[in-house]
C-alpha cells in the first residue's frame, strides 16, 4: 500500500545506520541491509518509531557508533512487507520502504539504546535466522 499526502504516518521519520550523515545527505538505495549480507537492497527503509531506528543503528554494519536520523522520503513509500507481512500486520512498528532517496534532515542523539542483553538477544536471533535459511528480505 503507498502513502499519499492525505493518508501519511506519523512523523517524524527515522533511520538508524552506523553511516556518519550530515544534513542534506541522501540515504539511497543499493546497499546492504542491517539485518543480511546476502545482496544490495532496491529499498530504503525508515520508521517512525525510535524502537525500530535504535535497532537499526544498534545492528548495522560497519564500523563507528550508531546513529539516528531524522528523514524526509522524496518520493513515494509503503509499508514494510518485512515486518507488516511477517512478523507485526497492520504495520504497528510503523516501518516503511521507499525506492527513493530519503532527505536527512537532523539527527536524533539522545535516544538510548539497548542493554547488552537485549542487543545478544537480537543477535542470536538473527543467527539463528541465517542458520535456518530464514534471514531472507523481501526486496
Amino acid at each position: 500500500m503507498s502513502h499519499a499526502e492525505s493518508n501519511t504516518p506519523a512523523q517524524p521519520f527515522l533511520h538508524g545506520t552506523k553511516a556518519d550523515l550530515t544534513t542534506g545527505d541522501m540515504i539511497k538505495v543499493g546497499y546492504k541491509s542491517n539485518f543480511t549480507t546476502e545482496k544490495l537492497l532496491s529499498w530504503v527503509y525508515f520508521t517512525c518509531t525510535i524502537e525500530a531506528a535504535t535497532w537499526g543503528a544498534e545492528l548495522a554494519t560497519g564500523e563507528g557508533r550508531g546513529r539516528i536520523y531524522v528523514v524526509k522520503p522524496t518520493g513515494p513509500f509503503e509499508d514494510d512487507p518485512n515486518l507488516t507481512d511477517k512478523k507485526f500486520p497492520g504495520n504497528p512498528t510503523q516501518s516503511y520502504r521507499s525506492r527513493e532517496p530519503l532527505l536527512v534532515i537532523g539527527e536524533v542523539t539522545d535516544w538510548q539504546p539497548h542493554t547488552a542483553q537485549q542487543l545478544q538477544q537480537m543477535k542470536d536471533g538473527l543467527t539463528l535466522l541465517r542458520a535456518e535459511g530464514k534471514d531472507i528480505i523481501i526486496d
